[in-house]
């Protein structure tokens, strides 16, 4: 880890009444981060493990940014304590925001807006667009079935294997802050197929 000052995104999940498995993955990955300095991102919501990410960030005395659409905010589905709040037009906006503010990219548990996230994020590590580190926090084997798939990508011949380390598998929330903080590799990904 380097002495630079970093902001991390999390991407996670905005459904509530979630296992007490992943509310507490999301309450240690918030208090790991901001005791190693980090500013967070996130979507902005009030509600899951986003607003949990959230308060828990603040109840630490950490610096939380949310980037949301308008449409979210009329909806009023939007944290209102947050360090700062920033409304954007659309989703491709805050997803773009989102990563140019960041440094490294965190995946907990999520639905099918944080699995196109981390998706994204690690096809734009691919492709050269985002240079940081993208982490998923396999809390509870959560995330088993998606690394399969891409195993099955590989096997298959849709994904090259180095593909496999455009992003790094963490267990515990320590892990994930170190992996996230740590000085990405200067590694080229193959696009080419």
């Amino acid at each position: 880890m380097t002495d630079k000052h970093k902001t991390v995104t999390i991407y996670c999940a905005s459904a509530a009444d979630l296992a007490p498995i992943y509310i507490s993955a999301a309450k240690a990955l918030a208090k790991a981060l901001v005791r190693q300095g980090a500013d967070i991102v996130t979507g902005g919501g009030r509600t899951g493990l986003m607003g949990t990410v959230a308060d828990e960030t603040l109840a630490a005395g950490g610096h939380i940014t949310g980037i949301i659409p308008r449409f979210m905010v009329e909806r009023g589905w939007h944290h209102t304590g947050l360090s700062e709040l920033r409304l954007v037009d659309s989703m491709h906006e805050r997803k773009a925001m989102m990563a140019a503010m960041s440094d490294a990219a965190i995946a907990l548990p999520g639905g099918i807006g944080t699995f196109e996230e981390l998706l994204e994020i690690t096809t734009w590590r691919q492709l050269g667009l985002f240079k940081g580190n993208v982490v998923v926090y396999n809390v509870g084997g959560y995330y088993d079935p998606l690394l399969s798939m891409f195993d099955t990508a590989i096997e298959k011949g849709f994904m090259r294997p180095d593909h496999r380390s455009l992003f790094t598998v963490c267990e515990s929330a320590d892990e994930a802050v170190t992996a996230a903080l740590s000085e990405p590799s200067a590694q080229k990904f193959s696009a080419k197929f």
